[in-house]
């Protein structure tokens, strides 16, 4: 039997935790023990350590040292680290990709902000919401910058999904149909200033950070 090459083994094993921390699976500090990790995907520590890197890398879990790698406990500080970071970083991908949209792309773009309308629990709007955002940025031509952003997606999802699931409701997101049409009308300007504000609005805090803190994450 051929073996699966490593790199796709740690690929494997990076998304399948990162589902579990962004569901609540995997609490916060729990720890990520690398032997059973091993185990229970037959695979040597070679690639659950290149697992736990995305996974710090994502935002998802923090290596300690004397307690190895567990999961990354919801931090308000870093809640609107993620914010500004998207904001910054989506709008500098949008700039870019801008001269590469095409119609078709948009039209692509328009239903993802359709399938996210019409999402009636958070997990998979979020996974619309994504394929919305990725859809526009992808024409960048930036792949490090795009993988940033990907990474930065994975902290919100964490964000949103982990701690904002019984209060999120379903939503006409406006702001998608704002920037959609500022790309039709060829005005970047605006494409670009309304997808730095939008990336900051979704997104109430998990019930104890919220008390603590008195605000809201804001995550589009």
């Amino acid at each position: 039997m051929t073996r699966e090459p490593e790199e796709t083994v740690a690929s494997k094993i990076t998304r399948i935790l990162a589902e579990r921390i962004v569901s609540g699976a995997l609490a916060p500090g729990e720890k990520l023990r690398q032997d059973h990790i091993a185990a229970e995907f037959g695979a040597s520590h070679v690639p659950v350590r290149e697992a736990f890197r995305r996974l710090e890398a994502q935002g998802l879990a923090v290596s300690e040292p004397r307690r190895g790698v567990r999961v990354a406990a919801f931090d308000p500080a870093e809640m609107r680290e993620v914010a500004e970071m998207r904001s910054a970083l989506e709008a500098l991908a949008l700039r870019h990709a801008v001269p590469h949209l095409t119609p078709a792309m948009l039209a692509e773009a328009e239903r993802a902000a359709d399938a996210a309308d019409r999402c009636r629990d958070i997990r998979s709007w979020e996974a619309a919401n994504r394929r919305f955002h990725r859809l526009l940025l992808a024409p960048c031509g930036m792949p490090r910058l795009l993988r940033t952003i990907d990474d930065l997606h994975a902290a919100s999802a964490r964000f949103l999904v982990g701690g904002s699931a019984a209060a999120w409701e379903p939503r006409v997101d406006v702001e998608h149909r704002a920037i959609l049409a500022a790309l039709r009308r060829g005005d970047a300007d605006a494409a670009c200033a309304t997808l730095a504000r939008h990336v900051k609005r979704i997104g109430p805090l998990p019930r104890r950070a919220r008390v603590e803190q008195g605000g809201y994450p804001l995550f589009g």
